[in-house]
């Protein structure tokens, strides 16, 4: 299967083509590397340290024999996208290329226009290259649980089934996203059914939980080929975030009570998932979704296990909440699509942290410990955020 891989330079997208690559799939990755100029901008970086694409392509051709294709562009740019599907033709798409981080977008004006310009924009070029190149083509599309907010009801797999006064219909599961960013990740949603119900495409959309670890068997195989590991509070996710800040000896840093509760999953089982939902497409005209995540915990949950585990003390500190979420909610998430598939996912587990605070220990002197403290605030762009007492 010939696999184009959007976004195929960033956290989840690299270790994603090796994956797929690696399952024998004939790969190309495209990127701009929009993601690299946002360390520049924020002033931080990676933990662990990344190699330039290229040559992490050429590390996987020396240690595979297996060659990834690299296409240099904006998915922005209308032109550079149907052109660069048109060439590749691939069977499937998988479209990481986004920008991905809630604070990111709740910076300033600047930022929520430029979050959702990038992806709803860049989106719907993607759709429309579908349609004029080879409408055939199986669209895999990273979403968000964030999607969904915390509603008092189940979240089901995108679809809810409905009746109201007597009258029954299947329609798209509400959202109540949190952020711009969490907005441009619903618009892509409906930009997307839409196209399935009138052109007749094929999509498959994953609302993915947050996703935690570094390493997968491909990413392993030579340091060039390791993925980021992100631990600031504008892009680090909360689980890398939590690792790094024990074994640095810093408090764990836990947004207002900690009982706001997300789905979480494996990057290893993110990789998993693409390619199940590449190697079983959806059917012409249908828009199908599944919750991308395999267990979920309770922050203040996370920041115990990753305090419970590490060797040393490690003390968790309770900080007013920068976001705008409810601290404590009802949280029951259906997810039974990718299993039936065939995904045997990788619950969390002592050994998998212990595996990061390994890498976060090889690294640490790497991080910049200003940079783990919240500073965009949703309601206001203001002032640092005071310290709660526990």
């Amino acid at each position: 299967m010939r696999i184009l891989v959007l976004g195929g330079d960033g956290y989840l997208g690299w270790p994603t083509a090796l994956h797929l690559s690696d399952c024998g799939h004939e790969v190309a990755v495209a990127d701009n590397f929009a993601r690299r100029s946002y360390d520049d901008e924020m002033g931080v970086r990676s933990l662990v340290p990344i190699e330039p694409l290229q040559t992490r392509i050429d590390a996987w051709r020396e240690v595979s024999g297996q060659h990834i294709r690299m296409y240099y562009g904006d998915l922005v740019d209308a032109e550079f996208t149907m052109e660069m599907i048109r060439d590749f033709h691939p069977d499937t798409i998988v479209h990481f290329g986004e920008q991905r981080a809630a604070p990111y977008s709740m910076i300033d004006r600047k930022h929520a226009v430029y979050t959702q310009q990038n992806n709803v924009i860049g989106n719907l070029n993607v759709l429309f290259a579908i349609r004029e190149v080879d409408p055939e083509i199986h669209l895999v599309k990273l979403g968000t649980m964030g999607e969904y907010g915390t509603p008092n009801i189940d979240i089901e797999e995108g679809w809810l089934e409905v009746t109201h006064k007597g009258r029954t219909d299947r329609m798209l599961y509400p959202k109540k996203p949190g952020s711009f960013y969490h907005l441009s990740k619903v618009h892509d949603s409906h930009n997307i059914e839409f196209a399935c119900r009138i052109w007749g495409l094929r999509a498959t959309d994953l609302n993915q939980g947050i996703v935690y670890g570094q390493e997968t068997p491909q990413t392993v195989r030579d340091s060039r080929l390791a993925t980021r590991f992100d631990y600031d509070a504008i892009f680090g996710t909360v689980l890398n975030r939590f690792v790094i800040q024990a074994v640095l000896g810093h408090p764990l840093t836990v947004y207002g009570s900690g009982g706001q509760t997300r789905g979480v999953i494996d990057i290893r089982d993110t990789v998993e998932c693409i390619r199940l939902a590449s190697e079983n497409p959806a059917e012409a005209g249908e828009f199908r979704v599944f919750n991308q995540m395999t267990e979920s915990f309770s922050v203040e949950e996370l920041a115990k296990t990753v305090a419970n585990n590490y060797h040393g003390n490690v003390e968790v500190e309770y900080l007013e909440n920068p976001r705008v979420e409810q601290d404590q909610h009802y949280y029951n998430v259906v997810h039974t699509g990718l299993v039936e598939l065939g995904l045997d996912p990788h619950l969390l587990s002592n050994t998998l942290i212990n595996s990061l605070f390994g890498v976060a220990e090889q690294y640490k002197d790497r991080v910049d410990l200003a940079a783990m403290r919240p500073t965009v605030q949703w309601r206001t762009a203001s002032s640092p955020l005071r310290v709660q007492q526990n």
